[in-house]
């Protein structure tokens, strides 16, 4: 089993505890306690998100794993083409430097392996006929 977190930008983190702290913070000085209540579980939320964000190649498996929301296990045998893209789609990838995977026919899943370079040679050894497009 080999494991690779996402990669997490700062501009993300920063943006969001800008956001959620300004409003926490906020409510907490006007007393909205019941308010504030619900963002701190949002905050949670995001927090759990980012810890739980990554991605396991088991038993020639990709498993692209996001909290509880997302499991997506995805045969390396199926994987057809793994290129760089920067796109905004939602996807379980905490950074916009993502790898979109093409898989089975038309399949595709963005994700935001930390260490992109190990990743893809995991992913060639089990299915060296993965084309690969990096800029």
């Amino acid at each position: 089993m080999v494991k690779f977190k996402s990669k997490i930008d700062l501009w993300l983190v920063l943006f969001l505890s800008v956001i959620f702290g300004g409003i926490a913070i906020n409510m907490a000085l006007n007393g909205v306690w019941g308010s504030l209540i619900f963002i701190l579980l949002i905050i949670a939320f995001i927090v759990h998100i980012f810890a739980t964000t990554f991605y396991i190649i088991e038993d020639k498996k990709l498993i692209v794993k996001c909290g509880f929301l997302i499991t997506i296990p995805i045969p390396v045998e199926k994987i057809k083409k793994i290129s760089e893209t920067n796109d905004l789609m939602s996807s379980p990838a905490l950074s916009l430097d993502r790898l979109e995977i093409l898989y089975n026919i038309s399949d595709t899943v963005m994700i935001s392996p930390n260490e992109k370079t190990k990743f893809i040679e995991a992913i060639q050894k089990i299915n060296p006929g993965v084309e690969i497009k990096i800029k």
